[in-house]
């Protein structure tokens, strides 16, 4: 009986199967052309986009698997794929400059690619030339002398002979030039424009508001920040002021819009980092600031170790200190511009300079080089035949490595 019922259900069920297609057929055969096209038209976008959904997801899957293969790929040889023997490299230093080469020395600066072919040179004469260069500027300054030259990725665009010694000179990467001129009994914070036309002057004395430690410029041009230090009866204070020489700082006082003292606190180093975005590198930990106009302080990530080494790029701050450890006794921790912790790791490299360059942070020392990327992932360590005086990233796994008999670019492998 029970099998009668099931065979009884499975032909009603098909009997209605059958009337529910024959009605979409009358259906279809009651459409216009047009609805039918329109049909035909939505099923071929349909079917398009989801070929175009699938590729997408195919192409961000390959891309991500590149990218992690190249996050953890280490390297554990070099190759030299030129070589400069005839380079002066005791009286010459280099820096990189938009994707290529700043090359500078007493008698004058060129601007080269990784092989030593020039694109321009200039010629001056200094005795102790220092550069800073940011994104497509830089000026080199006759540090304890009084010349100062700006150039862009074309060439010289400015000169100046200042009244003073020079101490230290920032650039920015609109071309703005800040200076710290030694005046004797005061101290001159003199600011130019590209083209070495002196914009303002600002005299500082030991009392007030101190004696100024650095300077930094941001990428608009408009901002000065300048570090001070100073003694308050027997505690040594720092004072951290920011200029603004747009039309906002126009009806303040020195044209400050703002500014904050720390007391116990000493500040060597400031910088601008990304966009509006600054960092004053404290003997403690480093305070970060924000803002286009009037930079307010955002936020001060401290640490309880003494610290022994900074670097820093548009999208890194990294510390380097002291651990106790006996078989790995550095600790590097790297942050983001907006304070948060990138990585943390122990290391025991024997390096003498540590530098951000180009998205990787480079350590070495006379006869040894590191590579690790801003994950703080070493892609390579080892040593080399020769003496080493610097080492610069210039590409994507390209290096420029100065040696005390010649310049060799070489490529990771």
């Amino acid at each position: 009986m029970a099998n009668i019922i099931k065979k009884i259900k499975r032909k009603y069920k098909k009997k209605k199967l059958q009337e529910e297609r024959a009605k979409m057929e009358q259906s279809r055969q009651r459409r216009t052309p047009e609805e039918v096209y329109q049909e035909r038209l939505s099923k071929h976008r349909n079917a398009t986009m989801r070929r175009a959904v699938m590729t997408i997801a195919a192409v961000a899957a390959v891309a991500a698997l590149f990218f992690f293969y190249m996050e953890k790929r280490s390297y554990h040889n070099y190759k030299i794929l030129s070589a400069s023997e005839q380079e002066d490299v005791v009286a010459t230093n280099y820096v990189e400059m938009s994707g290529k080469i700043l090359r500078y020395s007493p008698d004058g600066a060129s601007l080269v690619s990784d092989t030593m072919d020039a694109y321009w040179s200039t010629l001056y004469e200094m005795q102790n030339p220092v550069a800073d260069v940011r994104g497509d500027r830089a000026v080199i300054a006759d540090q304890d002398g009084t010349l100062l030259e700006m150039f862009d990725k074309d060439g010289e665009t400015g000169s100046v002979t200042t009244s003073y010694n020079i101490i230290k000179a920032r650039v920015s990467s609109s071309g703005m030039v800040a200076a710290i001129l030694d005046g004797g009994d005061a101290t001159w914070i003199n600011f130019y424009g590209s083209d070495g036309t002196l914009i303002a002057e600002n005299q500082t004395h030991l009392a007030d508001p101190g004696y100024p430690l650095d300077v930094a410029v941001s990428g608009s041009g408009d901002i000065m920040m300048v570090t001070y230090q100073f003694v308050d009866g027997s505690e040594t204070t720092s004072y951290v002021a920011f200029y603004n020489f747009g039309d906002v700082g126009q009806s303040e006082d020195d044209r400050i819009v703002s500014g904050y003292t720390y007391d116990g606190v000493v500040i060597p180093q400031i910088m601008y980092l990304d966009g509006d975005r600054s960092a004053a590198i404290r003997d403690d930990g480093f305070t970060l600031y924000k803002g286009s106009q009037v930079p307010k302080e955002v936020e001060t990530i401290k640490v309880d170790k003494e610290i022994v080494s900074t670097f820093y790029d548009d999208n890194i701050i990294g510390l380097v200190f002291k651990n106790g450890d006996k078989d790995k006794p550095y600790t590097m921790r790297g942050y983001s511009t907006d304070g948060s912790l990138k990585f943390e790791k122990k290391f025991n490299i024997p390096y003498t300079t540590i530098k951000a360059s180009d998205g990787n942070i480079l350590l070495y020392n006379s006869s040894q080089i590191s590579v690790m990327n801003s994950r703080g992932v070493e892609k390579y360590s080892g040593t080399v035949d020769g003496t080493i005086s610097d080492f610069i990233k210039t590409g994507w796994n390209r290096y420029l490595l100065i040696l005390d008999n010649g310049v060799d670019v070489i490529k990771l492998s």
